[in-house]
């Protein structure tokens, strides 16, 4: 089969693309490379307006004319590719807005695609999409990615990627590709929940990990615990990096001869991959219930991530609290609490190391999610 993977987060469809070319099929990710992460992609889609003054410049035409210079530059660019993106069995998005621009644009090009593929087409529910925020913005998670919002942390601008799921510009496209697409798969807990029951989802498949490219080495303390804090200034309050911040100060002050902290901002990905490499517990967000891309690559390398690890997720995968992954909740005092932990049991910290390894081949494995939308798409694809 030929596969189109279309948009990107981290790596999550260019996994997905590995594991499917593992089992002999052919697969292309066409995509931006994921803002300042810098991800690959066999298809790139260029981001034109970068630079301060071309931001300025469109946000100016956008907001006077309603001209979208960076929904032309991609739309031209897809027209150019119109060759390379035709003629494929499967075509799936890795969610209902890939680029960072108006909705009236995705529609064109999902209808372009949709002319130049006779195939069936799919929804990923990876990253925000309208399900996933309208049920946090009801408030039916116990706390999520919205809590923050609500809370009044930062400014307006912080959450309106969020809430512009919640317009009725994207409630639009949203309906239009339910009505379109053969049905969407979940990615982990988080986006899971809010798809259960929908007469369109079609279950969750684990994050893909390539576990080929992510080299395994125990966690061993023999001086300082080494805890590495990775900052993503776009989503500073969405992942909690304040709480995280408050807690490793109180961590720092209590423990400085028993710690080292180690601080990283808006790294692009080859670069990110390799800087907690001496690290042993790794901070990564605390409005989930279940691990993102990042967490996982850094269990695979055998760290202690503080992350989502809800009573959902250990209920799903049948496993104890704390023991592959720490559950990072909303508190400043509850991640120090399990700091303090770790740090007076070092042991722990090997054991939950090896374990995370064990957990990410055994449900994230690449090949093995790949056969997983293989059979999806062969069972629901139309005859």
């Amino acid at each position: 089969m030929k596969i189109l993977l279309v948009g990107e987060y981290n790596k999550a469809h260019f996994n997905i693309k590995k594991g499917l070319e593992e089992l002999g099929h052919e697969a292309v990710v066409v995509a931006n490379r994921d803002g300042f992460k810098k991800v690959d992609v066999d298809i790139e889609i260029k981001d034109h307006y970068t630079s301060f003054l071309l931001k300025k410049i469109r946000v100016f035409l956008y907001l006077v004319f309603k001209i979208d210079l960076l929904a032309l530059s991609v739309k031209k660019q897809f027209k150019e590719k119109k060759k390379e993106l035709s003629g494929f069995d499967i075509v799936q998005f890795i969610n209902e807005a890939p680029f960072p621009f108006e909705r009236k644009s995705h529609t064109q090009i999902f209808n372009w695609l949709c002319d130049w593929n006779d195939c069936s087409f799919y929804l990923l529910s990876c990253g925000l999409d309208y399900p996933s925020v309208k049920y946090a913005y009801d408030k039916k998670f116990r706390y999520d990615i919205l809590t923050p919002y609500f809370e009044n942390k930062g400014s307006k601008k912080d959450f309106s990627p969020a809430l512009s799921y919640l317009s009725p510009e994207h409630i639009k496209l949203h309906k239009y590709l339910f009505s379109k697409i053969e049905g969407v798969i979940g990615n982990d807990l988080d986006y899971h929940l809010p798809l259960l029951n929908h007469p369109k989802y079609l279950g969750m498949i684990p994050h893909a990990i390539n576990l080929d490219e992510l080299k395994f080495e125990k966690s061993v303390v023999t001086d300082k615990v080494v805890i590495f804090h990775g900052i993503n200034r776009y989503n500073y309050y969405k992942k909690g990096n304040d709480i995280f911040e408050a807690a490793l100060k109180i961590i720092e002050e209590k423990f400085s001869d028993k710690v080292e902290i180690i601080v990283a901002e808006n790294l692009p990905y080859k670069q990110y991959i390799n800087s907690f490499d001496k690290a042993h517990i790794l901070l990564d967000q605390v409005y989930a219930y279940d691990q993102g891309f990042n967490a996982l690559e850094a269990m695979a390398k055998g760290k202690v991530v503080f992350t989502g690890a809800e009573k959902e997720w250990l209920e799903y995968y049948s496993i104890k609290e704390d023991t592959i992954a720490i559950n990072a909740l909303p508190e400043v005092e509850n991640i120090v609490t399990k700091l303090e932990w770790l740090i007076s049991n070092p042991d722990k910290i090997s054991d939950i190391s090896v374990n995370a390894r064990i957990f990410v081949e055994k449900y994230h494995n690449h090949i093995d999610c790949a056969k997983k939308y293989l059979e999806i798409w062969d069972q629901t694809k139309p005859s």
